[in-house]
């Protein structure tokens, strides 16, 4: 693939870009931050209006901690398009990492409005809400998750655990048993079940 796409380097400015685009996430995907730099900004410097290869350029950045910077660039995505859903929900993560909760639950949300049924987006609205300290909001968010992925142990085990926080045994040992049912070795679960069989 990388071969492939390096011969479209020496074309016109789009397709440069569009080929400098893919290289630079394959890069990324690999761990090798500074090839997907320098490919994320040779897409940019090819075609300034790419909000793909904004987003790369702002992955980059996030990967080297640098949230604030990344979020730039995701907004500069998001200017230029603005269903781009994968600087919606880069931009939410960015945000959670600098603690503007509000801000990362707004962006989560309408990302959530354009893909209402994606796993990941659930598990982000879920995690803020914990992070907010509501329980009642982040159990909703995981019953919602579960409808779209109802055999994942960590998901189950988490709600088992709100519902624990909220004193409610019998629907924390439902989820915790869930889970413990699709990964039996997990310590935590195995612990929290064995506590409860001696209550």
């Amino acid at each position: 693939a990388l071969e492939t796409l390096k011969m479209f380097e020496k074309k016109d400015s789009r397709v440069k870009s569009a080929a400098a685009t893919n290289l630079s996430f394959l890069y990324y995907l690999g761990n090798e931050l500074a090839q997907a730099t320098n490919y994320a900004d040779l897409a940019i410097n090819s075609d300034r209006y790419n909000p793909a290869a904004l987003t790369n350029k702002g992955n980059t950045v996030f990967a080297n901690g640098d949230y604030e910077k990344a979020a730039e660039f995701y907004k500069e995505a998001l200017r230029n398009d603005s269903l781009c859903t994968e600087a919606l929900y880069n931009l939410g993560l960015a945000y959670k990492k600098l603690n503007r909760i509000d801000e990362a639950l707004d962006f989560l949300l309408k990302l959530h409005a354009i893909l209402p049924n994606n796993a990941q987006v659930l598990y982000q609205i879920a995690s803020i809400y914990e992070i907010m300290e509501d329980p009642n909001q982040a159990i909703e968010w995981l019953l919602q998750l579960i409808s779209v992925v109802p055999t994942d142990p960590h998901v189950l085990s988490k709600l088992g655990k709100l519902y624990d926080s909220e004193g409610d045994k019998s629907q924390a040992f439902h989820y915790y048993y869930e889970s413990y049912r699709y990964f039996p070795s997990n310590i935590e679960v195995i612990e929290w079940l064995g506590a409860y069989y001696i209550d």
